[in-house]
């Protein structure tokens, strides 16, 4: 794998790495999304195709604690629904790697946020504010859940980009805080770890990427502490606004060369 092992990184290159790693902590137990800013930062440090393969040990990581933290909040009937559109979208994924270079990927991915930002902010202006969840259980419910389910598979595949995505279908599909919260940290949690076998067969993990994750999972930790002090410290609608906020920094990010 084409990459910088720990040992040929510089000192600021690492202490930035570590930032990004932190703030994976903190996206996960707090602003789902922010972790795309985490994305691009590894992949300016690290080459962009290798930086997935670093990022996700340390996402699992993430997730753990997330579902430690919020466990007893997850919607598991909209898992369900979920489940089979995302391996859809992870095979896409995998077959999308094999074929693009790291410069489509990042347009790809930078340009589908951006969509689901726009869609998800629309939505939300026309929606019923009291939307509850279990609105996936109708028609036109399925639907939605399964092209956010294929969008999600196919992004978290590529470049570790699945969080935007799921946000903005779980803000959509009227989920308050903290079921916003512990649905997608059980969510992420079973599809990052999913991922390993198809990333290790790329050659996006190895025993040199492994060694450096073990190095920075070690500042996932507080980050994920701060996002727990701070998520209840945040209303609703400022949350909703953040999660929105995050996913079109990180498109925005993508998209620029």
């Amino acid at each position: 794998m084409n990459m910088m092992t720990l040992w040929h990184l510089s000192g600021w290159e690492f202490a930035v790495l570590a930032f990004a790693a932190l703030l994976v902590g903190f996206s996960k137990t707090a602003v789902s999304g922010a972790n795309t800013v985490s994305l691009a930062v590894f992949a300016a440090v690290l080459p962009a195709k290798a930086s997935t393969g670093v990022l996700l040990p340390i996402l699992i990581a993430g997730d753990v604690l997330a579902v430690l933290t919020y466990r007893r909040h997850a919607h598991w009937p909209t898992l369900w629904r979920l489940f089979p559109a995302v391996a859809a979208g992870v095979v896409v994924g995998t077959l999308f790697l094999v074929w693009a270079d790291d410069g489509i990927v990042r347009v790809s991915i930078g340009a589908i946020l951006l969509l689901m930002a726009g869609v998800t902010v629309w939505r939300r202006r026309t929606a019923d504010a009291e939307k509850e969840p279990d609105g996936v259980t109708t028609r036109a419910g399925r639907a939605k859940a399964r092209s956010y389910g294929v969008l999600g598979g196919f992004t978290t595949m590529v470049a570790n980009a699945g969080g935007p995505v799921m946000s903005m279908y779980l803000l959509s599909a009227g989920f308050r805080k903290l079921g916003f919260l512990g649905t997608s940290a059980f969510f992420f949690l079973i599809v990052n770890t999913s991922k390993l076998p198809f990333s290790a067969g790329l050659g996006l993990i190895d025993a040199d990427s492994l060694l450096l994750d073990a190095a920075l999972v070690l500042f996932v930790v507080p980050g994920a502490f701060l996002g727990t002090w701070a998520v209840s410290r945040i209303n609703q609608r400022l949350f909703e606004r953040l999660v929105i906020a995050a996913t079109v920094v990180g498109g925005v990010q993508l998209l620029v060369p």
